[in-house]
């Protein structure tokens, strides 16, 4: 056991209850709630999920979602627990079963670029949010933009004894970050409980979390018809969607930083027993929340120890700090999330892309839907840009001209200067795999290059890039062998795939099949020479 894990989950621990107490009253309900959820669900992820940096716990995102869930079922202040407990319990459920229908797989579409982005937004997003404590205003509901015009324009409103506070609490907490081997966050938490006693901050008007009280009780559920159980696993979906979302996001951007695979069904299937054990504890829907997720990183944990210490701190937390979290400032509290999140928002990862002329956009284009829709909303739209990307690159390839260098070597002429054309052969080479959206643009653009070009007489097509066939691109690719037949040009086939050839011979285009050749030098020698390649052809 590494003792760096010790410290950074001693350092999350001491972030983890104070959060926990403001996301219960985000929800409207009562902190242990949320403290129980961190506690017990975050437990059962680390059974069964494997990201080393996640912190399953209650975010501010779900703890929103559930009171707008709350509040369009009709109970009384009584029944709202229970309900609340079912909406958990049903999350669990739902994410289960999208674990077992393997639905993990859509997260494979999302690109490294949009998750910076993603990321990017869900820390600027964050971070805003945290400003109206950090300076002594009410918390706003409204999205970013709003929300810091509201800021601007109530300046004059705001309280400079907490921002004050807030301002020293987060610059040393910056400070310290420079010494990981120091537990920064919990003495700042520390010493932000002592000065708010010992100069009684409250009477400044510096807001404090107040007293909080922890209690274990079975889960018990109103009596309701199947219309409303029906209605809730209706309202269920997008907290489910937004869960996921927030948590594939926070744990992929965290494993993308080291090099840590994962996989999305495994990790669905945690969050759902994650869930499911909350609710078993009346407690609230836990996600791997970015705030803390990214602090446990930031504090240099490198297994799921520092995770697992960290809900033991909050344990301990929770049973002996209780009266002492009365006095913890919110300034403070904001401030430590801010800190934590400060190193999300380095640019340098999409400077990188707009160095490599590469996605840069994708990833700002990510970004801003998150900061302009909200989290979900901002989720769907990068994905929806990753298909995009995907599908803009594949339908409009890029078409080589091949040359040789040196005895069988073909590379792209236009980067090559000493590759040499055969006389009266050009060889193409799509850039990608010929598909249904693409083939007939693709040999089309073959077929204009090459048609009435003096003195080309035949040309080598190679399909090195296309594994398979649709019947959309075997079709597009004979209609193109016999136009170019038709006009006089000899046509050879180089590096196409045995799954391609055995669908030439399923389609009764054995023709094509017998000017196929396993190498562009084959397919040259073929036309250079008169004779069809042989069995020997070279690979």
């Amino acid at each position: 056991m590494r003792p760096i894990n010790l410290l950074a989950g001693l350092s999350v621990a001491g972030l983890l209850l104070p959060e926990a107490v403001a996301y219960a009253g985000i929800a409207g309900l009562p902190p242990d709630r949320a403290i129980l959820a961190g506690v017990v669900g975050g437990l059962a992820y680390a059974a069964i999920g494997r990201s080393r940096f996640a912190i399953v716990s209650a975010t501010s995102t779900t703890a929103a979602i559930l009171a707008a869930t709350l509040a369009t079922i009709p109970a009384s202040a009584g029944e709202k627990g229970g309900i609340a407990t079912m909406v958990v319990g049903l999350v669990g459920l739902l994410l289960l079963a999208a674990s077992a229908l393997r639905l993990g797989v859509l997260t494979d579409f999302i690109s490294r670029p949009v998750l910076r982005g993603f990321a990017f937004g869900l820390a600027v997003t964050i971070i805003l949010r945290q400003l109206p404590a950090l300076v002594g205003l009410s918390p706003a509901s409204t999205g970013p933009f709003d929300l810091l015009g509201h800021l601007l324009s109530e300046m004059g409103d705001w309280h400079f004894v907490s921002l004050g506070v807030g301002g020293v609490a987060l610059a040393a907490l910056l400070l310290l970050r420079r010494y990981p081997a120091i537990p920064g966050t919990l003495l700042v938490l520390i010493a932000g409980i002592a000065a708010s006693y010992l100069l009684d901050l409250d009477r400044h008007g510096v807001t404090v979390v107040g007293a909080t009280s922890i209690g274990l009780a079975w889960p018990s559920f109103p009596a309701f018809d199947w219309p409303l159980y029906s209605r809730l696993a209706q309202l269920c979906l997008p907290l489910v969607l937004i869960l996921f979302a927030e948590s594939w996001g926070t744990m992929r951007t965290l494993a993308l930083h080291h090099g840590d695979r994962l996989d999305g069904n495994r990790e669905l299937a945690a969050l759902g027993v994650a869930n499911l054990a909350s609710a078993a504890v009346r407690g609230m829907p836990v996600s791997a929340g970015f705030s803390a997720s990214a602090a446990n990183e930031g504090a240099g944990a490198t297994s799921q120890t520092a995770a697992l210490t960290a809900l033991g701190g909050l344990a301990l937390l929770a049973a002996v700090a209780t009266p002492a979290m009365a006095w913890l400032p919110h300034p403070v509290l904001a401030a430590v999330v801010i800190a934590a999140l400060s190193h999300a928002i380095d640019p340098a990862p999409i400077l990188r892309l707009w160095t490599m002329k590469r996605d840069w956009l994708v990833a700002i284009c990510a970004a801003s839907a998150v900061l302009m829709l909200g989290i979900v909303n901002g989720m769907l739209v990068a994905i929806g840009l990753s298909v995009i990307d995907v599908l803009h690159r594949l339908s409009s390839p890029h078409i080589a001209r091949l040359g040789r260098i040196g005895v069988h070597d073909y590379v792209d002429v236009a980067r090559h200067d000493d590759a040499v054309m055969p006389p009266g052969i050009a060889i193409w080479r799509p850039a990608a795999p010929l598909f249904f959206a693409n083939a007939d643009r693709v040999l089309a653009a073959i077929s204009a290059r090459s048609i009435g070009q003096e003195p080309i007489r035949g040309i080598v097509v190679s399909l090195e890039e296309s594994i398979d066939f649709d019947s959309t691109a075997m079709d597009a690719l004979a209609e193109f062998d016999e136009a170019m037949r038709a006009a006089g040009m000899q046509v050879r086939y180089a590096r196409v795939h045995d799954l391609v050839r055995d669908l030439m011979d399923r389609s009764g285009a054995a023709d094509l099949h017998a000017r196929s050749s396993f190498s562009v030098d084959d397919a040259v020698a073929a036309l250079l020479d008169g004779d069809p390649p042989g069995p020997g052809d070279r690979t």
